[in-house]
């Protein structure tokens, strides 16, 4: 059996106000990353904050100071994510440009092994917001910003790191992936939710459409199963006998949860060992993604 690549997501976009455990601080954010290390997580990813204001702010030198902070620790793959398009703005033609600059920056200083490129768009409506009579926000990922991430991973090297909130995310990714012959094999990471409206919730139906879709556009691809606003861990049998890999943390769990990103570490390991699962370290992770697609 594959060892199982853990993934701990430390923080996320919510601001304290909805995930309250969250980190904030680069400190924070160092700190909570070697714990999971610690507990077994192979990847760490992070969003970068403004410690006095509370706000993300994406700051490239923030993420160095973290990335290196954790790396001086623990050997973990740690991976920002990029700024967050809800606006007509997103349509600018220097946007996708200023979306990646962060990881661009990171990639020019030797720090940046995987990145996010999300190969789609799609509603972060709540069904909380469906009942009150609220209409959500519109997660924006025009195709001018996947291509110029994946020019990116072609240029230097790292794995884009796919979010498939719908299907059709994976039919659109592994298209694009297919027009770039040096690009580092993505990771397909299935997002599951109970608390938001988009994809399919928690459950193994939704487990197997995935994975069926996943084999006929990207056969043997690499992929994980984490979510947003979502518990993950009773889905972790079904994705361990699958031959997956697990992403948990702060991001992904239930707003408001009393749950530390170490403890969601812990449990998910655990889960993962007694589904028969062994996990892997950060260079069994690196060794795993060696290869270009073909």
């Amino acid at each position: 059996m594959t060892a199982t690549w853990l993934e701990a997501a430390i923080n996320g976009p919510w601001s304290r106000s909805r995930q309250q455990l969250m980190p904030i601080s680069a400190a924070e954010c160092i700190a909570d990353g070697i714990a999971c290390a610690r507990e077994g997580a192979a990847i760490i990813h992070v969003h970068a904050y403004d410690a006095d204001t509370g706000r993300q702010n994406d700051d490239p030198e923030t993420y160095a100071r973290i990335i290196e902070g954790i790396r001086a620790v623990a050997d973990v793959i740690v991976y920002p994510t990029l700024p967050l398009t809800v606006t007509s703005a997103a349509f600018d033609p220097k946007a996708a440009t200023d979306r990646f600059a962060a990881v661009e920056f990171l990639c020019r200083r030797g720090l940046l092994e995987w990145a996010v490129v999300d190969p789609g768009s799609l509603n972060l409506t709540t069904f909380a917001d469906v009942e009150a009579g609220r209409m959500g926000p519109i997660y924006l990922n025009p195709e001018a910003h996947i291509r110029a991430g994946l020019e990116l991973a072609e240029q230097y090297g790292f794995a884009p790191s796919y979010a498939i909130y719908e299907p059709g995310f994976t039919r659109l990714g592994a298209a694009l992936a297919r027009r770039y012959p040096k690009l580092p094999e993505p990771i397909y990471r299935f997002m599951f939710t109970t608390h938001f409206t988009f994809g399919y919730p928690p459950e193994p139906f939704a487990l197997a459409a995935h994975l069926a879709l996943l084999e006929r556009e990207a056969p043997n691809a690499k992929w994980m199963a984490a979510g947003l606003g979502v518990d993950i861990i009773p889905l972790i049998p079904d994705v361990i006998a699958a031959g997956g890999h697990v992403r948990v943390g702060l991001e992904d769990a239930p707003l408001g949860t009393d749950i530390t990103n170490a403890e969601w570490v812990s449990r998910a390991a655990r889960a993962i060992a007694a589904s028969g699962g062994q996990l892997a370290s950060a260079a069994e992770v690196r060794l795993a993604l060696a290869r270009p697609i073909k």
